[in-house]
């Protein structure tokens, strides 16, 4: 019984998003004019333009929802991906010196 009240309060369209998210904002502006009145100025100003603000956020948040993912990738035959391997070290290796004198092998023709 409980499941099927649930399922009243579910939103499944985006025309019911748009309608929530009309709701959601005309009760965000009479707030922002509450704030507006209870708080002459700056500071009433900025509360009620916090207010407006976020519809866009709950508003986006909820189109985005009722609207199925897009697959990363389509439907077709392709072949797994595989990773490559890999060669590099994190940490540099040790090198002999390039001079001469600093080889335990000298290499010098007389």
């Amino acid at each position: 019984m409980l499941q099927k009240i649930g399922r009243l309060f579910t939103i499944k369209t985006r025309f019911e998003a748009w309608l929530v998210i009309y709701a959601i904002a005309l009760g965000a502006v009479e707030r922002g004019v509450h704030y507006h009145l209870l708080y002459p100025g700056w500071m009433g100003w900025t509360l009620g333009l916090a207010c407006t603000g976020v519809v866009f956020l709950a508003g986006a948040k909820l189109l985005d929802s009722v609207r199925p993912a897009v697959p990363a990738l389509s439907a077709g035959n392709y072949p797994p991906a595989r990773r490559q391997a890999v060669t590099r070290r994190s940490r540099p290796r040790h090198r002999p010196a390039n001079r001469v004198s600093e080889r335990r092998t000298s290499r010098r023709i007389d």
